[in-house]
């Protein structure tokens, strides 16, 4: 599913939650009656076979802080807990999906985290993609968030579960220090960082990967595009071809996906479903239709035909609803 390669090109620190405006694809619902939902939720879960459909159009067309009311009046009416119900009548991708949406952004990127560490090995893909596109201040809440449901610093669980320099390299961004945006541009100070990763890598034999880290992480987004382009003065390979000739495996996999321009691909199958349901229910109440818009600008085709070519059934209808319409 060439989906996924395409889509975690877009899902970059570009995209993260600095002080910005906000760009979701699911926004408070008007004339919102949460006690008249929860009877159509009930209904549905009830109905043989699942009203999968109502579902869906109740709970992807209502904001997190409605559904949670909406779950609290379920509970009122049918003394029974809304999720264990949607748990029980719902299976598979769709499952995932709602059962995503009843979890803050910070509770759902918490718990994403949390399950790339936990067990038996780790899942770095995730990890990745999780800690590498998430603002400062989108990392801020996540580890307020991980302790109170985990009650576990995330740095702790981080340094506990990686090695070597891709766990500095985590940890630096977990320490959530990354510049904030600023309308001032320093071309001195961009400059400076051209000049220093390209003596940090191309130029010398062996890489100083601390400062490349350094520099990945501090650094705000616009800046380090702008440190990228100015890159190719200095070397002749540009910066996704130099990372690629210095380092290997989740190092280089990490250091990819903070080039915003630079796709990480998933090559397991099952990865890639988790992964779309991943961005779509994370970033929907936060910046999906930005996402949606640069999709277009580099695909030639929408976010909304890519998922409607890549998926089926309710796992699509889901995705579509949340996706909030085509380009």
């Amino acid at each position: 599913m060439a989906l996924v390669s395409e889509f975690l090109g877009q899902l970059t620190l570009n995209f993260g939650g600095e002080s910005e405006p906000k760009f979701p694809t699911v926004v408070t619902a008007r004339d919102f009656d949460p006690a008249k939902d929860a009877a159509r939720i009930e209904t549905a879960v009830k109905t043989k076979g699942v009203d999968e459909l109502t579902i869906i159009d109740i709970l992807t067309r209502r904001s997190y802080s409605q559904r949670r009311e909406i779950a609290f009046e379920y509970e009122k009416r049918s003394k029974k807990d809304m999720i264990t119900a949607l748990k029980g009548a719902l299976s598979g991708s769709l499952e995932a999906v709602i059962l995503g949406l009843m979890k803050s952004t910070a509770q759902y990127d918490a718990s994403e985290i949390k399950g790339s560490i936990k067990g038996l090995g780790t899942d770095e893909e995730t990890l990745i993609e999780m800690v590498c596109s998430r603002s400062a201040e989108e990392l801020v809440e996540i580890k307020r968030v991980y302790k109170e449901l985990f009650k576990k610093e995330l740095e702790k669980d981080v340094a506990g579960d990686t090695s070597g320099d891709f766990r500095s390299l985590l940890l630096a961004l977990v320490q959530a220090k990354r510049d904030e945006p600023s309308n001032i541009v320093d071309y001195e100070k961009i400059d400076q960082d051209a000049r220093a990763l390209y003596e940090a890598g191309v130029k010398r034999k062996g890489t100083d990967v601390a400062t490349w880290i350094t520099i990945m992480s501090e650094r705000s987004v616009p800046h380090l595009q702008k440190v990228f382009d100015r890159y190719k003065s200095y070397s002749p390979y540009d910066m996704q071809e130099s990372i690629r000739k210095e380092v290997k495996g989740d190092l280089e996999k990490s250091f990819l996906t903070l080039g915003h321009e630079l796709p990480v691909l998933i090559n397991n199958t099952i990865a890639k479903e988790k992964v779309v349901t991943r961005i779509v229910v994370s970033r929907c109440e936060v910046d999906l239709m930005k996402i949606r818009t640069e999709f277009k600008k580099l695909n030639q085709k929408s976010l909304y035909q890519t998922i409607t070519e890549h998926t089926k059934g309710d796992y699509q209808k889901v995705l579509l609803s949340l996706c909030g319409g085509d380009d």
